[in-house]
């Protein structure tokens, strides 16, 4: 792949044209270039580490509830998830924690990292499901069979009625990632977010078309570690919760 030459090297072709203006002048320009050259150099090795998380578990994940913008609390197993989650990361050295402003992300927060308040960001939060909030599988296949059918065959172009469009929720998912990477330049932040926003960002990683976003599991309180380099994102963990068994 053709790489874009360095400042450093683009300058010394131009000073292969310049005539002669004796020695200070050639040693002023090479001081110049080498700051070129170092400061390429320090821009290349700018990088953040994401630990994207998932919240732990509530009543309506338990019984297998679409929850998208209703704001449910997490149940006792989802503390407890929390509690596990809080003695894995305890070594960790994290700068910065996000949160959706849900009360089930806030509340698995809380537990992980007492002593680091979350900054709330309303763009991790998961889709609008619209009609279908609240419903089980069953429920919605009784109800709306037909709306649930074209939605999980074309999830790009068909809409939840008073939901929100998979497109919307990639937008603003987006979004939240390039503000949270832009701020913590060489720095590890923990994300706190939803089922959702995390396949978003996986499927763009992995390269993988939006439309099969619904198809990449996601366990309840995983956690996913990604480092990302000139905006490049390599995953070092995926889906993990071996946490949970130790």
């Amino acid at each position: 792949m053709h790489r874009r030459p360095s400042w450093g090297y683009r300058c010394r072709a131009y000073q292969a044209g310049l005539p002669s203006y004796g020695y200070l002048c050639t040693t002023l320009l090479n001081f110049v270039l080498g700051l070129c050259d170092s400061f390429y150099v320090i821009y290349l090795t700018v990088s953040t580490q994401v630990i994207l998380i998932r919240h732990g578990e509530t009543d309506w994940s338990y019984q297998k509830r679409y929850c998208g913008f209703t704001d449910i609390d997490l149940n006792e197993k989802g503390r407890r998830q929390a509690r596990r989650l809080h003695k894995r990361l305890s070594k960790e050295t994290i700068h910065k924690v996000y949160s959706s402003d849900m009360k089930r992300t806030l509340q698995f927060a809380k537990i992980v990292f007492k002593d680091l308040p979350a900054e709330q960001l309303l763009d991790l939060r998961e889709m609008n499901f619209g009609i279908f909030e609240g419903l089980t599988y069953q429920d919605i296949m009784e109800k709306y069979p037909r709306i649930y059918r074209n939605w999980l065959e074309n999830p790009l172009d068909i809409i939840i009625p008073r939901g929100e469009g998979l497109n919307s929720m990639a937008r603003r998912v987006r979004k939240a990632l390039r503000r949270i990477i832009f701020h913590n330049s060489n720095k590890t932040v923990a994300v706190f977010t939803h089922g959702g926003p995390i396949r978003v960002i996986l499927c763009d990683i992995l390269g993988l078309d939006l439309k099969e976003v619904w198809k990449i599991e996601q366990e309840l309180a995983n956690i996913s570690i990604i480092e990302f380099v000139e905006g490049r994102g390599k995953v070092h963990l995926l889906n993990d919760i071996s946490y949970l068994n130790g």
